[in-house]
């Protein structure tokens, strides 16, 4: 099937279950309100584009190439980001639902989540240097050999980030967020 390159085009309220989006490259595309929900975006790039108010939950992500994209008031639940292509992988979230969803093993430095709900959201062996986490619920999110380096979570809260087992070096955590640091060990800090 023969791939398709569309630029600077506008998708408002389009249900992608009923026409779905054709393999391709979309650059500086705009999706608004539009319903990707078990969508096969498999081998597509999207180049600098917003996804506004969609909802992109299960939808299959094989070697889709995200680059410049930002995610605003999407539903994006399930989502394994650890088969897109890694190539110039980069993206922004904000007021997004990722719960469920994994970015095993990515490097993705520098991206910034927020406002955004990453409950049960993997990090395993991720490498978020330099990361923002603003406002962000991070209930049973899992770090686990994860590089946080010069990472951002004071605003977010309900995360559990053990130090021995993550990079964390000049991180920045607030002191309400101390027992996320320190869960492990059983205390009780007041």
């Amino acid at each position: 099937m023969e791939q398709v390159y569309i630029e600077n085009k506008t998708f408002d309220k389009t249900n992608f279950k009923e026409n779905p989006l054709s393999k391709g490259v979309y650059e500086n595309c705009h999706f608004i309100n539009c319903d990707l929900a078990d969508s096969n975006l498999a081998d597509s790039k999207f180049l600098t584009c917003n996804f506004t108010g969609c909802n992109l939950s299960l939808a299959k992500l094989h070697k889709t190439g995200f680059q410049d994209v930002k995610f605003k008031d999407c539903k994006m639940l399930g989502l394994q980001f650890m088969n897109c292509n890694e190539f110039g992988l980069s993206f922004s979230f904000e007021n997004c639902m990722l719960n469920h969803s994994s970015f095993y093993k990515l490097k993705i430095k520098k991206t910034t989540f927020k406002t955004s709900q990453l409950q049960e959201t993997d990090f395993t062996a991720c490498d978020l240097t330099g990361s923002l986490f603003d406002n962000c619920d991070l209930l049973n999110a899992m770090f686990e050999n994860t590089i946080v380096v010069k990472a951002d979570f004071r605003t977010s809260y309900n995360y559990s980030i053990d130090p021995e087992i993550n990079q964390i070096k000049k991180a920045k955590f607030s002191l309400t967020g101390l027992p996320g640091l320190l869960m492990k060990y059983d205390i009780e800090i007041q």
